[in-house]
């Protein structure tokens, strides 16, 4: 039975919402949950959860001593990881000073370097970050590996999953989360996958208790229940809108096999446009994507061209792209090279979207490949219609779109 205390309907929607994500994410069926304004919150949220956890098996209450004190917490992670983590740890009062990077190849964060890492500072109170779905490449951490080496260190293990955490609803992609739901804690996007409004994000907690030590609050001028669920004792907010309504709008409307339909989908036109468009002359796919996201590199053709030159093309025909207005996607750099990042998360991309985008990149990149042979492409930018660099673009209304958790 549900039962709530302060704005009864916005309250339940946001319980029965809550329910619905966790058994369609496939996580357990006892976590906390938060509805929050986007992924790097929930990190927040998460990450709160982590640190009282963490240092009260120390011996140290962060929610009453606060960090005055208290010992160092250690942050173990690939080095390829998205900003809002370090933005999350920030106001958390955990200084990127005590990030330790692991530097990864392509097959990933590997156990023996997961281990050694732990064991290197066996006392210390730990907190270990994972991926799910990299940014750029989409690639997932091996959970079923990663996450005994952390839990016989006593660390605790938080799953980034803006994007990946979804490949739960859908059966063709679900075995690249197997086992993510051994973590502690997991952050993901409602405005991404889902295609909910913005903003919309959602943390979970396995330790229940230490998601409300982080964040529940009593006062006098407060009315209290104990047995009906305030969402002000589980987000860092007191004021904020009712997101439950919107994601219990989606799930009611789509259902189990709808979500899956739309990641299904999202994840092949993400294939087909990177692997067709990377047939080209000059563009190198430099990561075929995993779910929706890969990358693509324009290179200049020209003989003893260099790396800046590969990077200065690759800006060129991003800003070339965006300015036709048939697609927008946003530039990254992945390992010290320019690329341009494709990511398919809309519910409304079609296949002529597809088209339409592929047909650009070829055309565009063509052009530039003979404007390079003139001179057209020079540092700092390219030539323009009118001569000048032009940094103009335009966002298609319905297909490819950079992400911003």
């Amino acid at each position: 039975m549900l039962v709530c205390s302060q704005l009864p309907a916005a309250t339940v929607v946001e319980e029965v919402a809550g329910r619905w994500l966790i058994d369609l994410l496939g996580l357990p069926a006892d976590v906390s949950f938060a509805f929050v304004t986007g992924c790097q919150m929930a990190h927040v949220t998460c990450l709160a959860a982590a640190r009282n956890a963490v240092l009260e098996r120390a011996g140290w209450d962060v929610e009453r001593n606060g960090l005055y004190g208290a010992p160092p917490i250690r942050i173990v992670t690939a080095d390829q990881r998205h900003g809002t983590i370090e933005r999350a740890l920030r106001p958390l009062g955990m200084g990127t000073a005590h990030i330790h990077d692991i530097e990864v190849g392509s097959e990933g964060l590997r156990p023996d370097q997961l281990r050694s890492a732990l064991e290197a500072a066996p006392n210390e109170p730990a907190i270990v970050l994972l991926q799910a779905g990299d940014l750029n490449t989409g690639a997932f951490d091996p959970f079923t590996e990663l996450i005994p080496i952390t839990r016989a260190c006593n660390a605790w293990v938080h799953v980034d999953g803006a994007f990946g955490l979804w490949a739960s609803a859908s059966e063709s992609y679900r075995h690249l989360v197997e086992g993510v739901q051994m973590a502690d804690s997991w952050a993901t996007d409602g405005h991404k996958w889902l295609n909910v409004p913005y903003d919309s994000g959602y943390a979970f907690v396995r330790d229940r208790e230490a998601h409300r030590r982080a964040f529940g609050h009593k006062a006098s001028y407060l009315d209290h229940s104990e047995v009906a669920r305030d969402p002000v004792d589980w987000n860092p907010e007191y004021s904020r809108r009712a997101r439950g309504f919107a994601t219990y709008a989606a799930i009611a409307s789509l259902g189990r096999h709808g979500i899956s339909r739309i990641v299904e989908d999202c994840c092949t036109h993400a294939k087909r446009l990177v692997e067709e468009a990377g047939t080209s002359e000059g563009v190198e796919i430099v990561a075929s994507p995993i779910i929706n996201q890969g990358l693509l590199r324009f290179r200049d053709v020209r003989q003893g061209a260099s790396q800046a030159d590969h990077d200065r093309l690759t800006e060129h025909d991003i800003r070339r792209i965006a300015e036709s207005g048939e697609a927008f996607f946003s530039g990254t750099t992945w390992r010290s090279q320019k690329c341009m990042r494709v990511s398919v998360s809309s519910w409304a991309t079609t296949e002529d979207d597809i088209d339409r985008a592929i047909a650009a990149i070829k055309r565009l990149s063509a052009e530039a490949r003979a404007s390079v042979a003139t001179g057209g492409v020079r540092a700092g930018g390219y030539l323009g219609r009118n001569g000048g660099d032009n940094e103009s673009g335009t966002r298609s209304p319905s297909s490819q779109h950079t992400d911003t958790k």
